[in-house]
């Protein structure tokens, strides 16, 4: 019972961690742009790098993956239950999509959830981070290379991690962040999807 209140008590404070719009924070500490307001008008990493520049941008990575991170090694170290371990590490990327203090809207998910996966699986978080620097490298979309990485997410987990939890928190956490990309697709699809350093 005292684990369950534990865990409980670490879900809510990561999903209220999680929906730290660092995007907007940033932006504002630097006198820069609201990232709702330009661009694609996303919070994350991709649109405030696009639109205010390199510091602006890795800043916010580094807030939005660290928020994921920092609850997923937290669980890790706190609890020997896998399913506890990645209720915990899910949380963050749900405040992230579904932020309180954005009206229950938020990003796309990508850095939290790689920074939620190094927290819980760090070779797995790395192979991902991998991938998607490798797909952005050759596409120079970053949404390409996010889809990349989570879709191989869950056949990744089903190989080197194949027990039902991880694999059941991949395909949760891919699924969602293909939802998300919903409107990437299209635009990739359509040949009009802005690529990396491309400003506007």
């Amino acid at each position: 019972m005292e684990s369950s209140g534990l865990m409980i008590g670490l879900v809510l404070a990561g999903y209220l961690l999680g929906g730290i719009p660092f995007g907007i924070v940033v932006s504002k500490a630097m006198g820069l742009p609201d990232p709702r307001t330009v661009g694609s008008k996303n919070v994350g990493f991709t649109n405030v790098l696009r639109v205010s520049g390199k510091t602006a941008g890795i800043l916010t990575l580094i807030g939005d993956m660290g928020k994921g991170w920092v609850m997923g090694v937290a669980a890790a170290q706190l609890f020997q239950d896998e399913w506890m371990i990645l209720t915990v590490a899910l949380a963050p990327f749900l405040g992230h999509l579904f932020s309180p203090f954005l009206g229950f809207k938020g990003g796309k998910g990508v850095a939290t959830a790689l920074g939620s996966v190094l927290g819980v699986a760090p070779t797995i978080g790395l192979t991902l981070l991998a991938i998607w620097l490798a797909a952005v490298a050759v596409w120079k979309y970053s949404s390409g290379g996010a889809l990349a990485a989570f879709g191989l997410f869950p056949l990744i987990a089903a190989v080197v991690h194949p027990t039902l939890p991880f694999t059941l928190f991949a395909v949760v956490v891919s699924g969602l962040i293909v939802i998300m990309h919903k409107g990437n697709i299209e635009r990739l699809w359509r040949g009009t999807e802005s690529r990396i350093g491309q400003r506007g």
